[in-house]
């Protein structure tokens, strides 16, 4: 399967899944907003998620994919299995110890991970409550990471892509539970989607597992042993930990800095979910792909072959990833006031979010080419050079969130996370260059400043067609005006892009049909 069709593949599920988790996010500002309740489930589900990252995708994904890719080139499947049996093994020895530890500690950690809540001690309890119950979460999710770990590595990515939309159904469904019962903007509700989160655990756990077990790689738990093979993945993923995971270490110290600031957890919330969609779509996509393909080809000694793959996956991440970051930079009041601005979701956080939606989106690119960079380090069992240079982005981040939000409040959180994200960014991407790892080939070299042109010429349409149709979003004129509105913006903007890029030769549709059938 070619490199575009197999990012077609995790994108596509992973398009669904974003599509359902907009349903879920509506649903949650209807009939949360941006109040107390919402932001105490917001920091109980972000805790749980940021471990799931930093043990499961940042790490086990980062240290075990080039491993176990390897092993298969070189060894067979059944050697492989064997690999992927002991690091589950071990994996969940250690969840379960860390699991009941963080439980039982709780108070402690909300006291670190939302400091503002602490001078008030009703949504500091709930805070408290909710990610107790939120938090196994983080082990299924991380047994799961490892299951989608082994099946990519196989070159099966339909389950793995398809699991987290198990997440938004049942989400959607916890909705339906709260509407059922009339619980409302209470806590009440907030304990129905804890309880649903935890439960969408379960679901993904349980359809990977079947998964890995149709593909012959059925992980069954032995007793734990540190073999020489685990410690090699433990020592790759500690380092691992935090380069994998930057994004999201970024967001939680965001986070915490923004529980300071009244009802900016829930701003910062959803604007984070606007612009995690063509994250997730696009440039998550393609770091799933790109890592196990470039272990496979260095294994086997193609190093012109990894590099064309790596030039390949930045000219598709910018292809898509910049009409993105333009879009939402030119429309973010639209976008948010017809996705969220319902119920108890007001006007006034409408015009709250829209900014940090911006200053997110400038960042989206960094975090896209980010994740074609970083596998130039981890398919080479290289994890300490980009932990160090998430360390400097972190320090970026906790430093530039202070002195900001002294000045733009939470827009100046989103702004220090996009700032990290570029240093981030710039660092992988230099460092490879100079050791004459990685270098733009004549295709990227021509193509990559055309995608730019094309993109801001989308950009300025855009804002061109937001001005004609400013009345569809006043006060007043309803859903359906505002969802027409945006349904033209976006319909016009994407067909103006691809036409501009395949006048400008940034990628001709002809290109993209063949590349969709190899």
């Amino acid at each position: 399967m070619s490199l575009f069709k197999s990012v077609m593949t995790v994108g596509g599920f992973t398009l669904v899944s974003r599509v359902l988790g907009f349903v879920r996010d509506q649903l949650i500002a209807f009939t949360l907003g941006t109040g107390p309740v919402a932001e105490a489930f917001f920091v109980a589900q972000r805790f749980p998620n940021l471990f799931r990252t930093l043990f499961a995708e940042g790490a086990f994904n980062n240290a075990f994919v080039p491993l176990f890719a390897k092993r298969i080139e070189g060894e067979g499947e059944s050697k492989a299995r064997e690999f992927a049996v002991e690091v589950f093994s071990v994996l969940l020895t250690w969840l379960l110890l860390f699991s009941a530890i963080a439980m039982i500690a709780m108070p402690l950690v909300i006291y670190v991970i939302a400091p503002g809540f602490s001078g008030d001690n009703i949504k500091f309890d709930l805070a408290v409550n909710l990610t107790r119950i939120c938090f196994p979460y983080l082990l299924f999710m991380s047994l799961t990471a490892l299951q989608s770990g082994v099946l990519n590595s196989l070159h099966r990515f339909t389950a793995a892509a398809a699991a987290p939309i198990l997440l938004n159904l049942v989400m959607i469904a916890s909705n339906a539970v709260a509407w059922i019962l009339a619980t409302g903007n209470t806590p009440a509700t907030g304990y129905i989607f804890a309880w649903g989160l935890f439960a969408s655990g379960i679901a993904q756990y349980a359809l990977l597992a079947v998964a890995c077990r149709r593909a012959g790689m059925a992980l069954w738990p032995r007793w734990p042993r540190f073999t020489p093979d685990v410690r090699r993945v433990i020592a790759l993923s500690v380092p691992g930990i935090v380069s994998g995971g930057i994004m999201q270490i970024n967001l939680v110290i965001a986070t915490m800095i923004a529980t300071t600031i009244e009802g900016a957890v829930a701003f910062l919330y959803y604007a984070d979910r606007l612009y995690q969609l063509p994250l997730g779509v696009i440039g998550v996509a393609i770091g799933v792909v790109l890592l196990p393909d470039m272990s496979r080809k260095l294994r086997a000694g193609n190093e012109a072959g990894a590099a064309a793959s790596q030039n390949r996956a930045l000219e598709l991440s910018l292809f898509l990833t910049l009409p993105a970051a333009f879009a939402l930079m030119a429309i973010p009041a639209p976008i948010i006031h017809t996705v969220f601005e319902h119920g108890a979701f007001s006007r006034a956080d409408t015009l709250a979010v829209a900014p940090a939606v911006l200053a997110f989106a400038a960042g989206l690119p960094a975090f896209s080419m980010t994740k074609v960079f970083q596998p130039g380090f981890y398919a080479r069992e290289d994890t300490k050079t980009p932990m160090r240079f998430a360390i400097i982005s972190v320090i970026v981040n906790i430093v530039a969130s202070i002195a900001l939000s002294q000045w733009f409040g939470h827009v100046g959180i989103a702004l220090a996370t996009t700032l990290a994200a570029w240093v981030n960014c710039v660092l992988l991407g230099l460092t490879l260059s100079r050791r004459g790892l990685f270098s733009l080939d004549e295709r990227s070299r021509v193509r990559l400043p055309r995608i730019v042109v094309s993109g801001i010429f989308m950009g300025i349409l855009l804002l061109a067609g937001a001005w004609a149709l400013r009345d569809n979003y006043a006060e007043g004129r309803g859903f359906m005006a505002a969802a027409w509105g945006l349904l033209l913006l976006v319909t016009g903007g994407g067909l103006s892009y691809f036409a501009i890029a395949h006048l400008t030769g940034a990628m001709r549709l002809g290109e993209m049909k063949s590349m969709l059938k190899r």
